[in-house]
């Protein structure tokens, strides 16, 4: 790291001390044999999850009706039934799912001052002169609120957003923050990452192009600065977005190979994108899809760029709940099964929507149940006797809870590259685990584990979370953050970002 990058960190470090430092919560009242394991996730400690109903999502593992869970430091020790631990420390896991965290492979964490500021809105103005035109996404929070964003602001939303997620069991995120106006940004943005103290991959996206913005080149000083180390909570990806134009996403996308970074992209075919797409697909952009491509949404692509995607081994993260509002276009989850490739899950933006994965579970497995259904049921007669047909050949299968939970899961973790360190409950890998009450009021009794957890639970059920051996979240109560202080600052900086930006507030607008 150079003199001029560690001056920059530490006057940074500095600027932000008031914000980090409202992390140190106060301790919580629990009884003395109810605490969460001392210096749980260093290395030596050794705890052991006992007497849950296990759902590993790693088919070699398995799953159990009851069994333990063997954590020393970081990783996973074992997983089976009655585990001998020694003199281990004792998580109590009966009546609960113990299980891998969740995985949210897009998410836009700067926003979160402007959470539920589009109830109604679209992704762009579509002219009609309605609610949902105006105020909108591109106009009102790329192109307005973005533009006002400080520092310190990204590092609240960022901070903010990490946490929240955190307590609903996502253990592992790829933050696509739009934001990098300049370089103090850009720190603000990882520094927020590394203090939420969870997984995370850090998305360098573009800024909104004003002089002493540095993207993508910026993408070297902060690789090197931050993130030298492979072996580390945070990673990398390298945004390289197909509307920033040929010029710019050619650079970015040359860069972070270089660099040996993913590369994710939008990819909105109600975004003008799908020309564009089509040419890169082709190898006719200058540059080649590969298995380091990450694309989000894919609505409204063609079927040739479609098979050139997959065949390239290219990812797809679809944010269902979003897609479906913001008028993106269909799902294309449909297009998915038939060329057999399985998405990733991710919440997008909470300006108009729930970031919890129960939310985009539930979404995935409604809408892609839904079209099929009515499939089905256009095969058949209106009237009896043939109102209730029979398949015909050829209509894809209905999703499944097992598949959905892969989805959020496992899938999460192979798109961003983390496959080797979480997404299972294998041992070797990280602790990165959750446990979910199975006796809270809007489950008990437990009848089935996986369509318990997509079908019934919300975040309320998440009472344990674990990263990477570390518990983060005990017994329904997030550790280590002073989260009244948190909501002020974020509060605080709403108020900034409003006031700015020009928009006045309207609680019932």
């Amino acid at each position: 790291m150079s003199n001029k990058s560690a001056a920059r960190r530490r006057d940074f470090l500095k600027t932000s001390a008031v914000a980090a430092s409202l992390l140190a919560g106060s301790p919580a009242a629990a009884r003395s044999d109810d605490q969460a394991p001392a210096d749980s996730g260093n290395p030596g400690r050794r705890y052991v999850i006992r007497g849950g109903a296990v759902m590993s999502m790693d088919p070699n593992v398995g799953d159990f009706e009851v069994a333990d869970v063997l954590v020393e430091g970081k990783k996973i020790v074992a997983v089976r039934p009655r585990i001998d631990a020694g003199g281990a420390k004792v998580i109590d896991a009966r009546g609960r799912i113990v299980m891998p965290g969740f995985v949210d492979t897009h998410h836009h964490q700067f926003e979160t001052a402007e959470r539920s500021f589009l109830p109604n809105g679209l992704l762009q103005n579509d002219g009609s002169g309605s609610p949902s035109a105006s105020p909108n996404y591109t106009e009102h929070v790329l192109r307005g609120f973005a533009k006002v964003y400080r520092p310190q602001d990204v590092y609240i939303n960022e901070l903010f957003a990490g946490l929240s997620q955190l307590d609903a069991g996502v253990t592992t995120v790829l933050d696509v923050s739009q934001i990098h106006h300049s370089p103090e940004h850009s720190d603000a943005a990882v520094q927020a990452l590394m203090d939420t103290g969870r997984r995370a991959t850090f998305g360098y996206f573009e800024s909104d192009g004003r002089e002493g913005a540095r993207y993508p080149e910026d993408a070297r000083r902060i690789r090197d600065q931050w993130f030298s180390s492979d072996d580390q909570l945070v990673t990398m990806v390298m945004g390289g977005e197909l509307h920033l134009g040929k010029e710019v996403y050619t650079r970015a996308w040359t860069i972070g190979r270089e660099l040996g970074l993913k590369v994710v992209a939008h990819a909105v075919g109600a975004f003008g994108m799908r020309p564009t797409l089509d040419e890169v697909a082709q190898g006719t952009g200058g540059l080649q899809v590969g298995p380091d491509n990450l694309f989000i949404h894919m609505t409204g692509m063609s079927d040739e760029t479609w098979k050139k995607i997959r065949d390239a081994g290219a990812q797809v993260s679809l944010a269902i709940p979003i897609e479906m509002v913001m008028r993106h276009g269909t799902p294309p989850i449909l297009k998915m099964r038939e060329l057999g490739m399985e998405p990733s899950l991710s919440s997008d933006v909470e300006t108009t929507m729930a970031a919890d994965p129960f939310t985009l579970m539930r979404g995935a497995m409604t809408m892609q149940r839904m079209l099929v259904n009515q499939l089905v049921l256009d095969q058949g007669d209106p009237v009896p006797p043939n109102h209730w047909p029979t398949p015909a050949e050829g209509t894809p299968s209905l999703l499944t809870v097992q598949e959905v939970l892969r989805y959020a899961t496992s899938n999460g973790a192979e798109h961003l590259g983390l496959g080797d360190r979480t997404g299972t409950l294998t041992p070797g890998k990280h602790a990165d685990i959750v446990l979910l009450d199975t006796t809270a009021l809007n489950v008990a009794p437990l009848n089935n584990v996986p369509g318990a957890v997509v079908s019934l639970m919300d975040r309320t059920n998440v009472e344990t979370v674990i990263v990477a051996g570390k518990v983060r979240k005990w017994r329904g109560r997030l550790l280590d953050a002073d989260l009244d202080r948190l909501r002020r600052e974020l509060e605080a900086s709403r108020d900034y970002l409003f006031k700015t930006y020009g928009m006045r507030k309207d609680l019932f607008a």
